[in-house]
């Protein structure tokens, strides 16, 4: 078995001011966090440069989105090399709420996707179905149609630079949360279809972690299944239960 490092990420999505941002990164700043856990955290564009300032390593900070061109005329978007320029590493694509309230379609994720590893950059990439979807049975196929956009524009190589978080929709901000078993089957036929479309190492290193109403209560539980590699966190990581989510990790 291929040990991957769990992998937390925080995303403070248009929450916070600054001060509140700063509370925050100074509580993470203050907390022992296991050495093996990737912790990542996403605060508004607006905050990003300050936060990298005052955030301690080996925690890291990411983008909330990027778009596909490296510059031009394209006022309010941020171009994946200019976070690359800015020293930030990690980049959110594809989160529902883009989808869903931006129109972001599964090829346009998958060209941002190109473009941000292609600028050097690790994407945290989401996928998941709606509750309409989940209860139609269309799990599977909703999240392996996301998955083929990105697989159709990146190279094998380049999924070393790719987190899949796995966020079904009707689990986002509701409180209701996948159990184990529900989260740890979907991970797992992830993780066959990448195997089936992509290559078997790629299957077994990619790092697949699971979002939605992940809290300091249910995250200890669904961190021990087998192919549940970490957490993207969405209202819980603006609060102090975020570092028993971190400290949830594998041993």
């Amino acid at each position: 078995m291929v040990a991957r490092k769990f992998f937390v990420g925080g995303n403070f999505k248009m929450n916070g001011s600054l001060k509140e941002i700063e509370t925050i990164i100074e509580r993470i700043n203050e907390a022992k966090f296991d050495g093996e856990v990737e912790l990542v955290v996403a605060p508004p564009a607006l905050y990003l440069l300050k936060i990298q300032e005052e955030l301690k390593p080996p925690a890291q900070v990411s983008a909330q989105n990027s778009y596909t061109e490296k510059s031009g005329a394209f006022t309010g978007e941020i171009s994946p090399n200019q976070l690359k320029d800015a020293n930030v590493h990690w980049v959110i694509l594809g989160h529902s709420e883009r989808r869903s309230l931006f129109g972001d379609t599964d090829k346009l994720v998958a060209d941002k996707t190109k473009a941000a590893v292609e600028a050097g950059l690790g994407v945290i990439a989401c996928i998941g179905e709606s509750l309409q979807e989940r209860e139609a049975d269309q799990t599977q196929a909703v999240v392996e149609r996301q998955l083929e956009a990105i697989a159709n524009e990146i190279s094998e190589s380049e999924w070393k630079d790719i987190v899949i978080a796995y966020e079904p929709v009707w689990a986002i901000g509701t409180g209701k949360v996948a159990s184990k078993e529900q989260a740890q089957e979907v991970h797992a036929n992830i993780r066959q279809w990448l195997a089936k479309k992509v290559s078997q190492t790629v299957a077994d290193q990619t790092r697949i972690i699971y979002g939605g109403s992940v809290n300091g209560k249910n995250s200890g539980d669904l961190a021990t299944a087998a192919d549940i590699d970490g957490f993207l966190v969405g209202g819980a990581s603006l609060k102090p239960e975020f570092i028993d989510i971190v400290n949830s990790g594998k041993a």
